[in-house]
C-alpha cells in the first residue's frame, strides 16, 4: 500500500509578523528595489503564495519570499504587518542553502501565449480587445506558427498598450494587406518595423502606397536587407521606407524615422542613404 506521507512535507502554516522573519542569510538573493516597486504597482492578494520559513534556533529563517515580505511591508507601510508562512522545523543552514538553490531549477515559466491565454480567460479587457481584432482579420492568435495565426503575442501586446487599438489595427491591416497572410510576415521584426513608420509618418504614409510597393518585395528579402542594415526592428523599418519611398517625387523624410525613435546617424553607421538604398532596391526588384 502507498505511503502517502512521503509526499506531504511536514510543515504547519502561521501568520508571522514580517519584523520577526529574518532574511539575511549569505545563499539569499540580493534584495532587488526596481522588481519589489514593479510587485508593488501590480499587487494582487490573490497572487500572494506563503512564505517559507526555516524555523532553526528560534529565528526563522525565509528561505523563499524575501521580495514577498518586503513588497507587504511597502504597500502596508508596516512591518508589523503579519504574512502566511509555511513553516519547516530542524533544517540545517546547509539544507536550506540547497532548497533554495534547487526551488526554481524545475519551474516552468510562463510562455507569452500561455499569459495571454490566461488572461483572455480571466476577461481582461486589453487581451480580449487584441483577440477580437485578430480575429476581425480570420486570423488567429496561437502558440505556434502556422498559416492563419499569429505567434508574436509579446509584440501585439506591446503595439496595443503603448500605442493604442487604432495603431494595431493599421499595423495588421497593412501586414495582411501587402504580404496576404504570408506567416514569415508575422514575425516580431516585421510588426514592429511597420509600427515604427504608422508612428513616425502617420497619415503621411499611404496605406495603399504601402501595401503596393512595400508588398512586391518578399518578406524573405525584406529579412535579408533589413540583417544588412541595423539589427531589430528599426532595421526592417528602414528597409521598407527605402522600397516605399523609390521612384516617388515627394518620398517620407527620413529624419522623421530617426527622429521617432532617436537613431543617430554618423558616418560609421550602418544606415545607408536614401539615395544608395533606392539603386539597391532598383537592382533587387528587376
Amino acid at each position: 500500500m502507498i505511503d502517502f506521507n512521503m509526499f506531504i512535507p511536514k510543515v504547519k502554516f502561521e501568520l508571522i509578523p514580517i519584523k520577526d522573519l529574518v532574511a539575511n542569510q549569505k545563499y539569499q538573493r540580493n534584495l532587488s528595489a526596481p522588481h519589489i516597486r514593479r510587485m508593488a504597482e501590480n499587487f494582487n492578494l490573490y497572487q500572494v503564495n506563503p512564505v517559507k520559513v526555516s524555523r532553526r534556533d528560534g529565528i526563522n529563517n525565509v528561505f523563499n519570499g524575501q521580495h514577498t515580505i518586503e513588497t507587504i511591508a511597502f504597500i502596508s507601510e508596516s512591518r508589523d504587518t503579519p504574512v502566511w508562512c509555511m513553516i519547516y522545523d530542524n533544517l540545517t543552514y546547509e539544507e536550506e542553502a540547497y532548497i533554495f538553490a534547487q526551488q526554481q531549477k524545475f519551474n516552468k515559466t510562463l510562455m507569452p501565449f500561455e499569459i495571454f491565454n490566461a488572461s483572455v480567460e480571466a476577461g481582461n479587457d486589453d487581451e480580449l480587445t487584441i483577440k477580437h481584432l485578430v480575429e476581425s482579420y480570420n486570423m488567429t492568435i496561437s502558440s505556434s506558427k502556422h498559416a492563419g495565426s499569429i505567434c508574436a503575442v509579446s509584440t501585439l501586446c506591446h503595439i496595443f498598450k503603448q500605442h493604442g487599438f487604432h495603431v494595431l489595427d493599421r499595423v495588421l491591416m497593412l501586414c495582411i494587406g501587402a504580404w496576404e497572410g504570408d506567416i514569415n510576415s508575422f514575425s516580431q521584426n516585421m510588426l514592429k518595423g511597420i509600427m515604427h513608420l504608422v508612428m513616425a509618418y502617420g497619415d503621411k504614409m499611404r496605406d495603399d502606397l504601402f501595401k503596393e510597393k512595400v508588398g512586391a518585395v518578399s518578406v524573405r528579402e525584406i529579412v535579408r536587407s533589413a540583417k544588412e542594415r541595423r539589427s531589430g526592428s528599426i532595421g526592417y523599418a528602414e528597409t521598407m521606407l527605402t522600397i516605399y519611398n523609390s521612384k516617388l517625387k515627394v518620398s517620407l523624410p527620413w529624419v522623421k524615422l530617426r527622429q521617432k525613435n532617436n537613431i543617430v546617424s554618423t558616418q560609421n553607421s550602418t544606415l545607408m542613404t536614401p539615395a544608395i538604398d533606392i539603386e539597391r532596391e532598383e537592382k533587387v526588384n528587376n
